[in-house]
């Protein structure tokens, strides 16, 4: 919660005492966790090497459950894409992905971290980092198809992905259907307000800056605005 109100020092506080008290209590898989917790904050600060390093980190206890190791591939992925390695990013989204497969064939699964709502979590990350690769209209397509999956009710994961969808559909030049996909997000993210969410949203309201003279981005501007009104969060 500290995370999605913008209040980045007291998540990384929040996120050492959780490790703390999982180690006294002999919970050994939530300091692992922890570490990719943390690279998601380095990685929307824009720090590609620490996202990196804390997701590599987390993956090197052989010991951790293939769920968490899988979620810490997915983030490693997404600081190379940061970072324009695209190799290396493929590789890291390749372990995610069997991972994730180890995971669906334990026989006695333990409690599931992180997100439910994404029916297949490796092929969304995939459309992500597509994006940050410089590859829109491929991650497009991508998030299109993912986004499909993703439960009716699970309103905040689909505002999450489907700016980040919306994102892509503009960097591939389709403007009139990014503003479409945006403007059935807008209500639910001044809603919730998620610093997370907002700082897709601000990217896609520099994105459409581009094309001021395209009316559904004239449309949609007042609405981006008042999303991204600090008052707000």
């Amino acid at each position: 919660m500290a995370q999605e109100a913008g209040n980045t020092r007291a998540a990384l506080s929040w996120t050492a005492d959780a490790v703390l008290l999982a180690q006294a209590g002999g919970d050994r898989h939530l300091a692992a966790y922890a570490l990719v917790r943390r690279a998601l904050v380095t990685f929307y600060d824009g720090d590609a090497v620490a996202t990196v390093g804390l997701a590599a980190q987390a993956q090197s206890n052989g010991l951790v459950p293939p769920r968490i190791r899988g979620l810490a591939a997915q983030r490693e992925a997404q600081g190379h894409a940061l970072a324009g390695d695209e190799l290396a990013c493929m590789r890291a989204l390749e372990r995610a992905r069997r991972c994730f497969v180890s995971a669906a064939e334990e026989a006695e699964p333990g409690p599931v971290i992180g997100t439910t709502n994404l029916a297949d979590p490796a092929a969304m990350v995939t459309g992500w980092c597509l994006h940050d690769l410089g590859s829109p209209r491929e991650a497009a397509q991508v998030l299109d198809r993912e986004f499909l999956r993703i439960p009716p009710n699970a309103l905040r994961t689909r505002t999450r992905y489907g700016f980040r969808r919306a994102l892509a559909h503009a960097a591939a030049g389709e403007i009139e259907h990014a503003c479409a996909i945006a403007r059935e997000l807008l209500d639910v993210s001044v809603a919730a307000p998620s610093a997370t969410v907002r700082s897709d949203i601000r990217r896609l309201a520099d994105e459409l800056g581009r094309f001021r003279v395209n009316r559904a981005v004239r449309d949609l501007q007042p609405a981006l605005a008042w999303a991204l009104k600090p008052a707000r969060i």
